[in-house]
């Protein structure tokens, strides 16, 4: 048999999965941009942390002209948006609507990929009032799209909350308020005529804390749910893990109601606020990155939902910034990922997560608590003796002569104290406080052959050295035998998994 060089192998593997990873999955997750900040980054500041966390999709709350102008050569997908307090004029008047797109959008593309419009938000239960003019607003800004010859790039739409649904669950029977049945019936229609997506806000963090009990955290957070109190619809016997699933297909149903159906769900919305008043408990940092990360994982994993298992679910994380101006309570203001300078309320990753090769770890696979080193020592030691203690950690791998043992460095070995526990109790609520002593990050700890829970290198051993490329001087000078080969197509297929 004709033996393949390992480069060739890998160079011929890496193309294949660039394409089969594009072609298996169109979703995406991106990120809301709000305005209701104080200190907004100037835009090309912005533009560059898009860049820097990977994120290829933003959903604008205005139409800035100064962001589509940063935004432009990136190819970052762009969704503007018609504001609820321009609705009117745009809704009453067909001039108006293609003066707003000549202005907004034709006057950006291409060098900006604008891909759709949101027109208002949330208009039918935020400002009820301005529902006569929607449907009237939709057509006049799909006529000017037609008239720029831009229909096919750009595609208008409407977010929708969750409160449209008064009862979303079981999904099954869900159904938009009737008294909006006409104008639903219209959007819907225009949706299909025009090939565009059902917009949704989804937040799973109201459905939790308005019911108040009704349901568990772990089923808001994507976590493992107890057998005993999963959510089964009874009428279609589909078991819901997760609330985010049991909102979509509460959308749906309610849309089949109508006798309208083929129209995917696009959640333009959603989110986990990091920080709350002392009546929010769950507004909480560990509660945010939890749901968010469990968030992409089952986004870009291709789930889709129980109702449409096919059918990928793109979405928005609501958002980039806290926006401080926001009235309201305190988790009203504190919803972003990254602060107005740059650095992160808590590290998030928007890229693919890869598979965690750990059985025994039940935490989120690249998320890792660790402590934080601006600590005391004294308050770390309190910190690692509780972990390795009453909180049951696996500390074996940091005693003498173990790879992941630092006589002189606590903070290192605190935090694989502090990670092995939290990978072992966050799916039943364990957090990464250590009284105050720890912090969550997606940057993995791992060094030499001091393997992390929650690494993608993870094996599950104590002296388990973490899978990663070989040297570029090996490759030169070594051939792949067979069982080398089988072994990188078997890393492949669990890439894709």
């Amino acid at each position: 048999m004709m033996q393949l060089r390992c480069s060739t192998a890998i160079a011929l593997l890496l193309f294949w999965l660039s394409i089969s990873n594009n072609n298996a999955s169109g979703a995406f997750v991106g990120i809301n941009i709000g305005t209701g900040v104080s200190n907004l980054p100037p835009s090309s500041g912005i533009v560059s942390i898009l860049q820097a966390k990977n994120i290829t999709h933003v959903r604008l709350f205005n139409a800035d002209r100064q962001m589509l102008t940063a935004l432009a050569h990136t190819g970052i997908e762009v969704m503007v948006s018609v504001p609820n307090d321009q609705l009117l004029r745009v809704g009453q008047s067909r001039s108006d609507a293609a003066d707003w797109v000549n202005k907004n959008v034709a006057a950006f593309v291409p060098s900006t990929n604008i891909t759709s419009i949101a027109v208002g938000n949330e208009v039918l239960t935020a400002l009820p009032n301005a529902a006569l003019v929607l449907i009237p607003a939709l057509q006049f800004l799909q006529a000017a799209l037609l008239a720029a010859n831009l229909n096919s790039q750009v595609k208008i739409s409407t977010p929708t909350s969750m409160d449209l649904i008064p009862k979303p669950f079981p999904p099954s029977t869900a159904q938009f308020n009737s008294t909006w049945n006409q104008i639903m019936s219209q959007y819907l229609q225009f949706l299909k005529n025009t090939g565009s997506v059902f917009m949704l806000n989804a937040q799973p963090y109201y459905g939790y804390t308005n019911g108040r009990g009704i349901f568990p955290l772990e089923y808001a957070l994507f976590r493992s749910v107890n057998p005993n109190t999963q959510n089964v619809d009874p009428n279609t016997d589909h078991v819901y893990t997760n609330m985010f699933d049991a909102m979509v297909d509460a959308a749906y149903y309610s849309m089949q109601a109508l006798n309208v159906s083929g129209i995917p769900v696009v959640v333009t919305q959603t989110g986990w606020p990091w920080l709350g008043g002392s009546n929010e408990p769950d507004a909480n940092v560990d509660n945010a990155l939890a749901y968010n990360t469990n968030l992409i994982r089952h986004v870009l994993n291709n789930s889709g939902t129980p109702n449409q298992p096919g059918v990928q679910v793109s979405t928005y994380i609501y958002e980039l910034f806290n926006e401080d101006l926001h009235i309201g309570p305190l988790s009203e203001k504190n919803w972003g990922i990254v602060f107005p300078n740059g650095t992160t309320t808590y590290s998030l990753t928007f890229e693919r997560l890869a598979l965690s090769n750990n059985a025994g770890s039940t935490g989120p696979v690249g998320m890792f608590c660790v402590a934080n080193s601006s600590a005391s020592v004294s308050a770390l030691k309190q910190g690692l003796d509780w972990a390795c203690g009453p909180g049951s950690a696996n500390c074996s791998a940091i005693q003498p002569g173990q790879p992941c043992y630092q006589s002189d460095n606590i903070v290192a070995v605190a935090s694989y104290a502090y990670n092995n526990y939290y990978h072992k109790t966050q799916a039943s609520g364990g957090t990464c406080n250590f009284n105050n002593t720890a912090m969550l990050t997606t940057t993995d700890p791992s060094y030499g052959s001091c393997i992390f829970e929650g690494s993608s290198g993870a094996t599950g051993s104590t002296g388990a050295t973490a899978l990663g490329p070989v040297g570029p001087d090996n490759f030169a000078a070594t051939k792949c035998h067979a069982s080398t080969f089988l072994y990188i197509i078997t890393l492949a297929l669990l890439f894709l998994v």
